[in-house]
Parts: structure tokens; sequence; C-alpha cells
């Protein structure tokens, strides 16, 4: 039975390390994997859970650490400790004792070690049923790695890191992930009592296994489903390994629910990407944020989509950059098209090649075909919006709107200069400069007389 009189849950995090191995000013906990912090995938991940307080252990780079987390998890609550010195993972753990309860549990995790998962550490949390559980597992070279000494019955006696085994105990396979759930009363009973009497001089947190095995707790072992979720970041070749690993993972994922990609390991997902059935993804699709594809979307090569949400049966041509954008069903996009923040459209509108589009409305069955700028604008159902239009929304100063009605069809390369209201089924002529609303049914020209001079001689060169 479990030493824990409380089943309160704290998460103690150790991200003190400078990371020198990455060449870099950034500290190694704010590295990116798949669009996020290392340690971001740690937090996202600890509050999936009925997580009651959580404790950073900080050292190196402390202030940007605090400022990034603080700004980026506001509203989680998290108690910052700062390690000063680095005297080794227990150390780290032992510099927050003071702020654990006394009863409870604790889940010990790493800034860099981003990609254990919610079920993994539910599992761990399940299977301390005596104080202490812990994450190994069995890999065919563990050189380096802190090794699981068993005893005659198989239960967990000791672990030995690598500089201090014998050549019977290196060849022990299986390893030590350094991710614990322990009870926060065995913490404070044997942190105090950590010694650094080893090669490296260091106070190992392994150390407490022996401590309750001594006192005949038996400790509990479960392993990932995925090697990749103890694997830590100590450089850009073990940080670029855990990404493709990453990107796999969730590409795999995505094709059990029935997305097609042309190629798995060209597509990168910086965020959640969910999808129904049907859909296609060609090469080098980017998806950032939170990002929702309908059943049926056909993505073409080379677009980036950010936190936007795609509708049924639309299409993505060639390099389409669609950032915040809700899109409706049975849409055509592009190619080289840029939706940019709070756009919508509407069903069965088309937006075609190299046309911009910000903090608009689409309606149903509207088209903006070619090389046309929309900003701050409402356009109805069935308006059609010819090659070359803007809307010109800024003056300098402010940023004011452009209304297009139901139906109302604007010529080619005509400028709306806002505040302006197009009618329903109002007209624009080609090259037009509108500065006034437009009636509806009404037809609106708004440019130079043509002139022409018969038998025009060009300047020559002098």
């Amino acid at each position: 039975m479990s030493l824990s009189a409380s089943s309160s849950l704290s998460v103690v995090i150790l991200a003190a390390g400078k990371g020198t191995r990455m060449q870099s000013a950034k500290p190694k906990v704010l590295q990116t994997l798949a669009g996020k912090t290392l340690l971001g995938h740690v937090l996202d991940t600890c509050y999936q859970l009925d997580v009651d307080d959580t404790i950073i252990v900080y050292g190196f780079g402390g202030d940007q650490v605090k400022t990034t987390i603080d700004n980026q998890y506001a509203h989680l609550p998290i108690t910052w400790v700062a390690q000063t010195e680095q005297l080794g993972t227990g150390h780290a753990v032992k510099v927050a004792l003071d702020k654990l309860p006394k009863e409870g549990q604790s889940l010990i995790l790493y800034g860099d070690v981003p990609l254990v998962s919610n079920q993994t550490l539910t599992s761990l949390k399940s299977a301390n049923t005596d104080g202490m559980s812990m994450l190994t597992l069995t890999v065919a070279n563990p050189f380096g790695l802190g090794r699981i000494k068993r005893n005659s019955n198989g239960h967990i006696e000791a672990i030995v890191e690598q500089k201090d085994a014998n050549d019977d105990e290196r060849l022990i396979a299986e390893i030590n992930s350094g991710i614990y759930c322990v009870d926060n009363a065995l913490l404070h009973k044997y942190l105090p009592k950590l010694s650094n009497d080893n090669a490296q001089q260091e106070y190992y947190l392994t150390d407490i296994v022996k401590m309750a095995v001594a006192d005949g707790v038996t400790i509990a072992a479960i392993e990932p489903e995925h090697a990749f979720e103890i694997e830590g970041v100590n450089n850009r070749q073990q940080l670029a390994s855990l990404e493709r690993a990453w990107q796999n993972k969730m590409v795999a994922d995505l094709q059990v629910a029935g997305v097609q990609f042309a190629d798995p390991t060209r597509v990168d997902i910086r965020g959640s990407l969910s999808a129904g059935q049907d859909v296609f993804v060609d090469v080098n699709v980017v998806f950032e944020g939170d990002c929702v594809l309908g059943d049926n979307v056909y993505i073409e090569a080379g677009c980036i989509i950010k936190n936007a949400q795609i509708g049924n049966a639309c299409h993505l041509k060639p390099y389409c950059v669609i950032d915040r954008t809700q899109v409706g069903a049975g849409v055509d996009i592009g190619p080289f098209a840029n939706l940019r923040p709070d756009t919508v459209l509407a069903d069965n509108s088309k937006v075609g090649n190299f046309v911009e589009i910000k903090k608009s409305t689409i309606g149903h069955g509207s088209k903006v075909n070619h090389l046309s700028y929309i900003g701050d604008a409402t356009v109805g159902t069935g308006a059609n919006i010819g090659a070359g239009t803007i809307t010109c929304n800024y003056d300098g100063v402010n940023k004011s709107q452009t209304i297009i009605e139901d139906n109302a069809f604007i010529g080619s390369n005509s400028s709306l200069v806002a505040p302006v209201t197009i009618g329903e089924n109002a007209t624009v002529g080609a090259g037009s400069v509108i500065t006034s609303d437009v009636d509806a049914n009404a037809l609106a020209l708004g440019r130079g007389r043509q002139v022409q001079k018969a038998d025009f001689v060009r300047p020559t060169k002098k």
C-alpha cells in the first residue's frame, strides 16, 4: 500500500541545464521541437493530468526560461525554484523540497525529455502502490545509461550508473529513464541523505532507489509504448532525430484515421492536426498550431496552414499560406494565395492565384480569382471580384471597411477606397477608382477619359 496519505499530485520538472552541446545562446529547454519548446511539451502533457502543483527547477538562462514560459503559460500555476549550482539530479530535486507537500505523490520529469506521453505518466502514477514507480526500457545498446539491477526475485534493487558499473552490470540491457513517481514522504526522507561519493561527485537521484529498497519498498517499473518518450536532447543531432520520430508518430496516427500522405517523411506538423476521411496531403506541407481538416480535403505541395479550419471537399492548390482562417465546404484556393488572420471563406467560394485576403469575409459562391488584395472587407454571396482589384483600407492612420453586397461585379484593376459600399447587383467598370458608395443595380465608372494623339513620335535618345 502506498505511503501517501493524500491523492494530491505534484510535478517537479528539472530544467536547469545549459545544453553546451547545442551551441546556442538559448537555454536547452527553450529549443523547439514540432514548433514548441521542449519544456512546453512537458508542461502540456502535465496539464492533461490532474496536477495540483508544478515546480520548475531552473538554472542557466533562468530569466529567459521564466519569461518565455510565464508568457506562454500564464494560465498555469507554476512555482519556480533556482538551482544555482548544477550538482546532479538528486541535488536538483532537493532544492525543490521545501516547495513539496509532505503528503501526496510527485512526478519527476525533465525539461529536455519532451515527449513522454500522458498515457505513460498516468500508468506510472497508477503503478505507484508502495511508494515508488519508475520508467525503464530494455535497449540494444545501453552504453552510457544507468542500468536497472534486479535481485533473484526480479525486484529492482539498485540503479548503477555507467561509470560506477562493473563488467557484469554493464551487460544489463534494462536502463533507467530517470522518470519517477515517488511518494512525497519518501522524498522528504531520502533526499537530505544523498551523498556525492561517486565517480562524478554528483548527488544522484537514483540513490533514492537503493534507500527505498533498504526500507522494503517494492519499486514498480513500467515501460513506455514508444522508446522516444524517454529520449533526451543534448545536441542538434538528437533534436533532429527526435523531431523526426515525433513527426512519424503523428503522421502514422493520421494515416490510421484515413489521411493519405504523398510522402509521409515530407510533412511537418508543428502543433495538432485533426482530419476527416479521404484527405490527401502532398509533399512539403506544413501545419502549425491547431488545424482541422474536414473530409475529402485535397492539399497540394508546399502549403503552409496555421491555426485554420478547412471544410469538407476543399482544394488547396500549391504554395498557399493560410493563417487563422476559417474555410467552408467546397472552397477552391490558390495557387499562391495568402489568407491572413481573421479571414472567413463561405461554402463554394473561390480564391485564386496570387490573391491576398486579410480580416475579411467572402460570401457563398463569391470569387476573387486573380492578383487581388481584399482587406477589412465583407463580400456578399455570388459576387465577382475582377483581377487586380484592391480594397484601399488604410489611410495611413486608420483602417476602414469595404462592403460588397450580393451579386456585385467588380471589374478588373479597380480600387475601392474605404469606407465604401458597393450595392447589391451593382457593377464597377474595369480600372475604376471608387471613392463613394455605389447604389444597387447601378454601374459606376471612376476613371480618366481616354485621350488619343495621332501620329505620335516617341522621344529618341540624344
